[in-house]
């Protein structure tokens, strides 16, 4: 089966990451801003990521027969020093002109702090003026709190529903974020989010529309291979291919879909190692 890995911080993973990614079936990705593991000082040096995910991060995964897509934002856990942050979403134009860039994200919460939630509306206003798609972050804490908060700023912002996905949902916020009309995503993190079995049974609840999986993969215990861990439990599971597919290839196409800039490649090939250049 071919998978479209909708939200993957491939930043911190290895080329080897890229070559099983590609040898299971995985064809696509979509890298959301996040944080570095230590707050940013300075404007610049955001700038810079966004750029080499953008540019770079894409022809490292084309090597490995991936086609790397990119979403900018500021992310929320790096919010609260407003000025800073402002600075930033001034300047995130360029970078969501980008042609690799299909999304603005991930935005949301952390904390459920004003600040987080200044940024947050602000980006979110962003995306909405443009008519793209927009990945929120659920909190870790406080989840359900956060996630009814999102859900009522989406509502008296008028976001577009269709292009917003709610990412990280859990058995306690997923009902939520579907009544909102949204996308909901599903993380599959294997000790602090979501495990197969445990989206396995959600899918088996609500069924396998408008919601997303994803492995997100980052500085954490994760895995790059956590969609394809899915795939072949939920074929185990008891779920028909059509729903599994929904949910790895189906739903993340029609989501993306909405920038002019997803236009994935799946059939690109390997490139020789002993043909990269430095």
């Amino acid at each position: 089966m071919t998978i479209i890995e909708p939200h993957i911080h491939m930043y911190s993973r290895t080329t080897n990451d890229y070559q099983t990614m590609y040898e299971a079936g995985i064809r696509a990705c979509v890298e959301p801003s996040f944080w570095l593991g230590s707050d940013r000082r300075y404007a610049g040096t955001f700038f810079d990521y966004f750029k080499l995910i953008l540019d770079f991060e894409t022809v490292r995964a084309r090597r490995f027969g991936i086609d790397h897509f990119s979403a900018v934002s500021l992310n929320p856990k790096e919010a609260e020093d407003k000025s800073l942050a402002d600075e930033v979403i001034d300047g995130l134009g360029t970078y969501l002109d980008h042609e690799r860039c299909v999304a603005l994200g991930e935005i949301g919460f952390n904390n459920i702090t004003p600040n987080e939630e200044h940024a947050f509306v602000r980006q979110l206003h962003i995306a909405m003026d443009r008519h793209m798609p927009v990945i929120v972050h659920l909190p870790h804490v406080e989840k359900l709190k956060g996630t009814r908060r999102i859900a009522e700023i989406i509502k008296t912002e008028g976001a577009q529903i269709d292009r917003t996905i709610l990412d990280h949902n859990t058995e306690d916020t997923i009902k939520v974020s579907l009544e909102t009309g949204c996308f909901a995503g599903m993380t599959v993190y294997p000790i602090s989010i979501l495990s197969p079995v445990r989206v396995s049974k959600m899918i088996h609840r609500y069924g396998s529309d408008r919601i997303i999986v994803n492995g997100s993969a980052d500085w954490g215990v994760s895995d790059p291979l956590s969609l394809v861990k899915v795939v072949d439990h939920m074929n185990k599971d008891g779920h028909t291919r059509s729903t599994i597919q929904n949910l790895v290839f189906n739903n993340p196409m029609k989501f993306y879909s909405h920038s002019p800039n997803w236009r994935p490649q799946l059939d690109l090939q390997p490139v020789d190692p002993r043909d990269f250049q430095r």
